[in-house]
């Protein structure tokens, strides 16, 4: 699930390899319709694919002439990304 707050995407919920599927077609559109955030700070749990998920917007966005952020990265995905080499992907956003 997922709430938009002005140009920002709030995630609620799991992001693990049962929901990203669901989660990246949702942010897709928000992301063609002018979000350029997509905060964390409700998901309950994550693992390898949502890295894979902010990855994927990351390019999505690109690609749309568009920028993104992420915000409240859930510890473990900060960990995720780490460990595969590819935190610096994966932008902040400013506070």
């Amino acid at each position: 699930m997922s709430r938009r707050e002005g140009n920002r995407l709030c995630l609620d919920g799991a992001v693990t390899l049962e929901t990203t599927a669901g989660v990246l077609e949702e942010a897709v559109k928000e992301i063609r319709d002018g979000v350029e955030v997509v905060d964390f700070g409700r998901v309950s749990e994550v693992d390898s694919s949502a890295v894979a998920l902010a990855m994927a917007l990351v390019r999505e966005a690109r690609s749309a002439g568009r920028t993104i952020a992420f915000a409240n990265l859930p510890a473990a995905m900060q960990n995720l990304a780490a460990l595969y080499a590819v935190a610096e992907l994966i932008p902040l956003a400013q506070r």
